[in-house]
Formats: C-alpha cells, sequence, structure tokens
C-alpha cells in the first residue's frame, strides 16, 4: 500500500506541476520533426535530446517527436516549420541551398574544418551564430545550434589515397557544391538518390561513392562490395541543425530558450563523442576484414582544401552567403586552415 501511495502522490504532484507550469503561462508545446529514424544512432541521439529538454523544463516543455520525415519530405521540413505545420526543424541546413545558395555554408562547408570540434567553435565562439542568424531570421526561423557527426568518407573500387587517383573516377555524389569541386579535380561526379548507392556499386556503374562516415557506410553494406576507403575522411562534414519558428521560439520563456540552446550544446559534443568511437570501431574491423584504409599526407589535404575554397566564391551569389563565407575565411586563417 505504501508503495502505491507513494506512486500516486508522484503522479499528483507531477499533474499539480505541469498544471502549475500551465498557469503561470510557462507551457512550451512543440512539434519537431528529423529526418532519421529512431533505431539509428543519430534517432536515439535526437531522443537524448527531447529527454533533455522535457526533464530540465521539469516538464514544462513537451514534444510530440516525428522520426523518418512522417509529417513532411525532409526537404520540405524547414519550410513546414517556417509556416506552422510543425514548429522545429531538427534535418539540417543542406536541404535549403535551392532557397538560399547561402545554406550551403551551414549546411556542408566543403574544404573548411578538420574536426567537428573546429566547425563547432565557428558556430559558437568564432562568429558563426551571428553569420548565421541573418539566413534564418529571413525565413522566420531561429537557429538553435549544431550537432555534427563528423567527417565522411569514401568507398571505393580502387585506392583513394591522393588527388591524383580522382581522374576519371566515377562516383555518387550530392547535388550541390561537391559536383563542381571534384570535377575540377578530375573525378565524374554523377548525381543519384542515397538509395541507389548500393545497386550503382554492385553493378559497376559508379566506381564509388561519397554516402556518410565510415560506420554508417559499414552499416549500408558498402565495404561488402568494394574494399576501399579513406579513413580519417576529409572531404565533407556535413551540420545537422535544429532551427524553430522564430514566432513560436520568441514566445517562449527565456528559460526554456537557454535550455534548448544548452542540450543543443550537449548533443553536439555526444555525437562528436559517440560518433569518434564507432568510426575507430568500424575502421579496425574494416582493416581486419581485408579492406584498404588510406590516411591522406598533409600536401594531399591540402590541395583538396585549396580546389574546394576556391569554389566557395562562386556560391556566395547572395548577402547572407557573402556573409557566411567571410565569416568562415576569417575563422580559418586564424586556425591556420586557409589555402
Amino acid at each position: 500500500m505504501k508503495i502505491i501511495t507513494k506512486a500516486a502522490s508522484a503522479a499528483v504532484i507531477a499533474a499539480l506541476a505541469a498544471t502549475t507550469a500551465m498557469a503561470d503561462g510557462h507551457a512550451t508545446n512543440l512539434r519537431i520533426q528529423t529526418h532519421y529514424a529512431p533505431e539509428t544512432v543519430s534517432g536515439k541521439l535526437a531522443a537524448q535530446y527531447i529527454d533533455d529538454i522535457q526533464t530540465m523544463s521539469n516538464g514544462e516543455i513537451t514534444v510530440e517527436m516525428f522520426y523518418s520525415s512522417s509529417v513532411v519530405k525532409s526537404v520540405e521540413t524547414f519550410d513546414a516549420a517556417s509556416t506552422g505545420i510543425l514548429d522545429c526543424d531538427m534535418t539540417g541546413g543542406g536541404y535549403q541551398t535551392g532557397k538560399n545558395s547561402a545554406f550551403q555554408f551551414v549546411g556542408d562547408i566543403m574544404g573548411g574544418y578538420d574536426t567537428p570540434y573546429q566547425q563547432l567553435s565557428w558556430l559558437y565562439f568564432g562568429g558563426g551564430r551571428e553569420a548565421a542568424a541573418p539566413l534564418y531570421n529571413k525565413y522566420g526561423m531561429e537557429l538553435i545550434g549544431w550537432w555534427v557527426y563528423g567527417q565522411e568518407s569514401f568507398a571505393s573500387s580502387k585506392p583513394i589515397a591522393k588527388v591524383e587517383d580522382f581522374k576519371d573516377w566515377k562516383f555518387r555524389s550530392p547535388p550541390g557544391m561537391e559536383t563542381k569541386i571534384f570535377e575540377k579535380l578530375g573525378a565524374s561526379p554523377i548525381v543519384m538518390d542515397f538509395t541507389e548507392i548500393f545497386t550503382a556499386l554492385e553493378t559497376g556503374i559508379i566506381d564509388g561513392a561519397d554516402a556518410s562516415g565510415l560506420a554508417n557506410n559499414v552499416g549500408l553494406g558498402l565495404y561488402d562490395i568494394v574494399k576501399y576507403a579513406n579513413f580519417p575522411g576529409f572531404h565533407s562534414m556535413p551540420s545537422d541543425h535544429l532551427a524553430c519558428n522564430k514566432a513560436v521560439f520568441d514566445a517562449m520563456p527565456a528559460h526554456h530558450q537557454t535550455i534548448m540552446k544548452v542540450a543543443m550544446e550537449a548533443l553536439a559534443l555526444r555525437t562528436a563523442l559517440t560518433f569518434e568511437k564507432k568510426n575507430a570501431e568500424a575502421a579496425a574491423q574494416l582493416r581486419a576484414d581485408g579492406v584498404t584504409l588510406s590516411q591522406w599526407a598533409p600536401e594531399e589535404l591540402a590541395k583538396f582544401r585549396a580546389a574546394a575554397q576556391a569554389t566557395w566564391p562562386e556560391f556566395a551569389d547572395t548577402p547572407e552567403a557573402k556573409a557566411l563565407v567571410e565569416s568562415h575565411l576569417a575563422y580559418l586563417e586564424q586556425l591556420g586552415l586557409k589555402q
């Protein structure tokens, strides 16, 4: 009876707390969509973020979470949040490059930073948030924060150990700036849907693929077909974001805003550390399985970075894009990564 009484008392206290929060105008109810499935590593990390903000707010923040882009397509999530169908977008800025090329420089800053920690330090301490805010605000959104899983690795049927190896290399590429960069380096990028990669490799339509990080590539089964990769990666490090409808965010109590932003910093660190471990484990297993992993020499990395950074101005065709490129270049110079 005591156990039941204690449980009942706890339930009553929780209900009273929630009622009090609503009465005080402190209730925040959010609808958030992510493109990640709940069973993936990133999906589980997103779920941890939701649990964190609900717990830290003592139940004042409640979230209805939609995984696997179950409300609208991934590319439509941003607009759905800005128009009120959803409240927040937990995908990434890279989906919005067609809206404004500036999103390339918050979605996937190719040839920029070496590690998630450098990229995150630009956002939080290198002027990045200030440079990105006008872009998000222009479309009625507020950037809450980033979570970056690290550099991606290639999968290839031949060695990818230096820039020269890109010559006539047919590989799956996402659309946008990446195709321009690799064409300059002699490769033949072929834009195709993510779901087509496995079959295209298997049938020899492509020689390789830019798909994801090493551990995710293992999960996709790419190294069951081809036996070459590069690790650590260097060419692409996508930034997933949490961005919320600005009117919704501005209406939230200040302590809820702080909880959401600080929890994103925790998610960013947790994500970077989680994938660092998983990629290292994947690398060890691949080597044991006979897959050749190439680590690029500094002079080869510099060649790629120079080609990438030379391409940036071609995509800096809006005021927001120009501001972001200038901000990145200034910070990269401080880090000694500007070419």
